[in-house]
């Protein structure tokens, strides 16, 4: 039986030396592929990582300064009407890498600060927001 597929081999590749160069260069072909794979993907993250920097806001936030702070968990319970904005908060101090320290003036508790990611904030400019109350008049016939 090995006899056979042993010349079943030899018939199918007429030539060992010329069989294993071919199976050489397949091999070769088969890394400048993979290279070429992880260079490209390389490149996407590169390319991805800028964009998403271009996306990132600087934003010149002082201690001192009232912003709004962004509620990422109002997803949990999803609903039209209620604001994903809530606020307005103090800031206390900014630490390094864009963390900043909140106090909220309408606490009980002088001391309380807790620590958010500045991409969270924005400034708030103050002042009251109107309510908009709209009657409407059925006049049936």
């Amino acid at each position: 039986m090995e006899h056979k597929a042993y010349w079943a081999l030899k018939f199918l590749n007429f030539d060992e030396k010329a069989s294993r160069e071919q199976r050489k260069i397949q091999l070769l072909e088969l890394e400048e592929m993979r290279l070429t794979t992880y260079e490209s993907s390389k490149i996407y993250k590169e390319r991805v990582k800028a964009y998403h920097d271009k996306k990132l806001l600087k934003r010149d936030l002082k201690p001192g300064q009232q912003v709004l702070l962004f509620n990422s968990r109002f997803k949990l319970f999803p609903s039209k009407l209620k604001s994903k904005w809530s606020g307005s908060f103090v800031i206390k101090n900014i630490q390094p890498y864009g963390s900043i320290e909140l106090h909220d003036p309408q606490s009980q508790d002088p001391d309380r600060t807790w620590v958010v990611n500045g991409q969270r904030l924005k400034l708030y400019h103050g002042g009251e927001f109107e309510k908009a109350n709209t009657i409407l008049h059925f006049i049936t016939h």
